[in-house]
């Protein structure tokens, strides 16, 4: 037999020490050599606890059978009958010495039925089940593909509203003919729930049969789909049952959807071509007055207004166009329309002076028709609306000299935390627009881009600094 030679590092770690022929090396050997280190005195508690009683001399190794008597193992180990003697096993590995046993029949396949109900059902009643199973499974997949249907046929991806210029003449005979041009595009939305029931007003923006109207009009409706109804009423009387195309509780906005063919469609102005002072017409039906023209002037714009109230899910804040034109109950929905019959605002809420009166007082307001042509748009080309957030809590403070939103808290993860807003921050601007509270941040942050970086300035420790957020989508 050829041996590979040691390798002499291997043969210094493993091999005998010097001067040990033996299997293991006397004491003396062991002291000489560094290599060899006792073991240390065991552990005095586990040598009490696993050691020899003091005194004993027995060793766990017993003697064989034939020089220990059948009484000496039945006391050193009662379990063990002393009787029996000790005999060889048979080996772990060898031959076989059994013949193989020969294969029985074939044994029957195991069905369906018997592995998964054991047998406890009868072959019609499986079958009835089976019958059922795909009868549900068709009967849902023609109910999602209809509501499938039902939705992409109320959307459409290829409708773009479209913005009239300023520089129009103006109608000749000025309101008069404005009103004539304008109401037949207006329409009457009426919303009724068994013995409960609400109107409003809306008007026409496609030829496609999409009106615009107010989220707060019309909610009851969306929130109760099986138990309410929906119709628009046009100028010339034509009842239609209307479909939701969608809606945005967050600018109490909703498109509507009436197949009626020869529809007049209403222009759509641009509201940020307005003027302090310019005149306006507001038309709807207030309090059920169909066709209702009331007359007035801009009396401010970008006034932050919260839209809110019993009865709707709408909880929004609108950038809107204050107007001294009588609005009422009822004309929510309608068009606030400018001397040329272009459509600036749509008429969504009043402030009244409490008590019993509910009417005008001269204070109304309008959603801006350039918010109303973004949102109207994106409802009608996908049946939803996103909206930028930073995602803060916020509350209106002053100190006296300057106004602006305390940051109250700031969510995890938020378009804020990523760009260091902290809990009191005071946001005074954004872009170049000054923020009086808190209902001006929500606005002003509902004007920007999804993923367009803005600049804020914010009032840290009485010290202003300039912080960059990227707001998400809600």
């Amino acid at each position: 037999m050829q041996r590979p030679p040691i390798d002499p590092q291997q043969a210094q770690v493993f091999g005998r020490p010097h001067g040990v022929a033996g299997s293991f090396a006397g004491a003396a050997q062991r002291r000489r050599d560094p290599r060899m280190v006792s073991a240390p005195p065991p552990d005095p508690a586990l040598a009490q606890a696993f050691g020899r009683p003091p005194g004993a001399q027995a060793s766990l190794q017993r003697g064989a059978p034939e020089t220990v008597g059948p009484t000496e193992l039945a006391e050193s180990d009662p379990w063990r009958d002393a009787r029996s003697g000790a005999r060889p096993g048979p080996p772990a590995l060898g031959e076989d010495t059994e013949p193989e046993a020969e294969p029985g029949p074939p044994t029957a396949k195991l069905g369906a039925r018997e592995l998964l109900l054991g047998s406890r059902v009868r072959p019609s009643a499986l079958a009835a089940l089976v019958v059922l199973a795909l009868a549900v499974g068709a009967i849902g997949g023609l109910v999602g593909r209809g509501t499938a249907d039902v939705t992409s046929a109320l959307t459409d991806a290829n409708v773009t509203l479209a913005q009239v210029d300023d520089g129009a003449a103006p109608p000749a005979n000025g309101v008069a003919a404005t009103a004539a041009a304008v109401l037949p595009s207006v329409v009457s939305v009426e919303v009724r729930a068994g013995d409960t029931g609400g109107s409003g007003s809306g008007v026409v923006i496609d030829g496609g049969g999409y009106i615009v109207t107010n989220n707060h009009v019309i909610s009851q409706a969306a929130t109760n789909p099986s138990g309410a109804t929906l119709d628009v009423v046009f100028s010339d009387g034509t009842r239609q049952r209307a479909q939701i195309v969608g809606r945005d509780t967050k600018t109490d906005l909703a498109v509507l959807r009436a197949t009626t063919p020869n529809l007049t469609v209403a222009q759509l102005g641009r509201s940020n071509q307005l003027n302090v002072g310019d005149p306006v017409i507001a038309i709807g039906s207030p309090l059920g007055l169909a066709g209702t023209v009331t007359t007035g002037i801009i009396s401010a714009k970008q006034r932050p207004v919260r839209l809110s109230g019993d009865g709707t899910d709408t909880d929004a804040v609108i950038d809107a166009l204050q107007t001294d034109a009588a609005i009422n109950p009822g004309n929510s929905g309608g068009p606030l329309v400018d001397y040329e019959g272009r459509v600036v605002g749509i008429n969504s809420a009043i402030r009244t002076s409490g008590g019993d009166s509910g009417g005008s007082i001269g204070l109304g307001f309008a959603i801006p028709v350039d918010q109303v042509t973004a949102v109207a748009q994106e409802i009608i080309r996908t049946g939803s609306m996103r909206h930028p957030t930073i995602g803060v809590n916020v509350r209106s403070v002053t100190d006296g000299s300057t106004d602006g939103a305390a940051v109250a808290n700031v969510q995890d993860g938020s378009a804020a935390a990523r760009a260091g807003l902290a809990e009191g921050d005071v946001i005074v601007q954004v872009g170049d627009r000054t923020i009086a509270g808190a209902e001006e941040l929500t606005v002003a942050i509902q004007e920007r881009t999804i993923g367009e970086p803005v600049p804020l300035r914010v009032v840290r420790a009485g010290r202003t600094i300039d912080i960059q957020v990227t707001p998400d989508s809600d």
